[in-house]
């Protein structure tokens, strides 16, 4: 295996590790948030006890995902350099803005509130978690903007081989970035909400804490509803601007080798890339493919073969996993209405088959954010930045393939040891329960 193909999959391992801890953060921070928030105002006991439950394991996640977000900016000088020295300039822009002003809000205040139990006031206390969420959401929007960059570069020109930034309010108010920023933290809201609910469903099968776990289910489901309901809405929009500005992801993810007018969506379809065409086609949804991309049932969608070789993403993995990636957002908008329902009627203890079904369901909401990046990443080759830079062309000159084996080698052995740790604390914290 090449030093190319060794550090792609070094990249997209780290990556997807890390990107197991960022939802959780993302939605977890405004629950504990919004926990505290309840304790404040009404000064009952209860709240106060959820807050430092479900608080413990944020901080838990929070820290690993610290952990394992510091060797994705490293890699970008070890196996990216070409990357780096072509568009350093634009890139580095938004992650300076990341660290500077959303990670060290973050750091400030996440030790104000876990060290200032009794020693700042309550509203105080509560307003230090909320910075917190605040300026973890707002590290990812700077990320994501930076990798909507790369999805639809815009405000640069190309000068003396390098990619210069030109306009800076242009990358900063990109449609495109601004998208892919509410479509992913409202994913991670999702998996925050499912996460609560589940752990909430362990403990009511066992009648533990009985108040304070049918609240916290009730939060997370209320939550987990209207974030999956915004998932679909922005899912939509976004999904508009692939058509525009990623025709040739758009044909991956619907396996449209022709290009061709009033698309239909069909519910079963297999992909042979081999003969660049589909072997199955059934129950197809008339228009329904370019009335989603354009807004108009007629549309013309243009087809992989308008595109040449060399320029196609991987069909099968784009295809796959956008059409899983949709199936469960269905799903959770189904278990979480059902739980909201279930939850505000105080009907969850008749139902204990419905709470095994959440608590099985945990790990879904995860599959569904990373179907999403391999969506995105792996629709947009052979571009690391699309229309501007290949992928072939950013790695790292002079690196050779036994340290690119034994440096992925080292991150999985890594990743690996503080996955287990952190998956062994989650499962021990949040089975002991709230404190007394």
């Amino acid at each position: 295996m090449d030093v190319l193909a060794l550090s792609r999959i070094q990249f997209a391992v780290t990556a997807m590790f890390h990107f197991l801890f960022v939802p959780l953060t993302l939605g977890l921070s405004i629950l504990v948030a919004y926990m505290e928030s309840r304790y404040v105002a009404t000064r009952d006991g209860m709240y106060l006890r959820m807050t430092k439950f479900w608080g413990r394991l944020f901080l838990i996640n929070f820290a690993l995902g610290v952990a394992t977000g510091l060797s994705l900016q490293f890699q970008l000088g070890m196996n990216w350099g070409e990357y780096s020295r072509y568009v350093g300039d634009i890139f580095a822009v938004p992650l300076a803005i990341e660290a500077l002003l959303a990670f060290f809000l973050e750091a400030t205040f996440i030790g104000l509130w876990i060290f200032g139990w009794k020693r700042v006031s309550p509203r105080l206390h509560a307003l230090s978690i909320w910075i917190v969420a605040l300026a973890t959401n707002m590290s990812a929007l700077w990320i994501l903007l930076a990798n909507g960059w790369m999805q639809h570069p815009v405000g640069y020109v190309l000068r003396n081989n390098r990619a210069e930034l030109t306009d800076f309010l242009a990358l900063i108010t990109s449609g495109y970035g601004w998208l892919k920023f509410f479509h992913t933290i409202l994913a991670g809201y999702v998996v925050a909400a499912f996460f609560v609910m589940a752990i909430s469903a362990w403990h009511l099968l066992r009648k533990n804490h009985l108040p304070l776990f049918k609240e916290s289910f009730r939060i997370g489901a209320t939550f987990g509803l209207v974030s999956a309901l915004l998932v679909v809405l922005v899912g939509d929009f976004h999904g508009a601007e692939v058509g525009k500005a990623q025709p040739a992801k758009l044909a991956a993810m619907e396996s449209l080798w022709e290009t061709q007018r009033a698309v239909p969506f069909y519910l079963i379809l297999v992909p042979d890339p081999q003969k660049e065409r589909n072997a199955l086609e059934l129950l197809g949804i008339p228009k329904m493919v370019s009335f989603l991309a354009f807004k108009d049932g007629n549309a013309e969608v243009k087809g992989l073969k308008d595109f040449p070789r060399d320029e196609r993403p991987p069909v099968w993995a784009t295809y796959v996993g956008f059409r899983l990636m949709v199936g469960l957002g269905g799903l959770f908008i189904l278990l979480s209405a059902l739980a909201a329902f279930l939850s505000w009627k105080d009907l969850l203890e008749r139902y204990p088959l419905f709470l095994k079904v959440l608590l099985l369901a945990l790990p879904l909401p995860y599959l569904a954010g990373e179907l999403g990046w391999i969506v995105a990443e792996v629709g947009r080759q052979p571009w690391i930045v699309y229309g501007v830079l290949k992928t072939s062309a950013a790695a790292s000159r002079g690196v050779s393939a036994l340290q690119a084996v034994v440096s992925l080698a080292g991150f999985m052995i890594l990743y690996g040891f503080l996955g287990a740790v952190n998956f062994y604390l989650l499962a021990k914290y949040a089975r002991k329960g709230p404190e007394a």
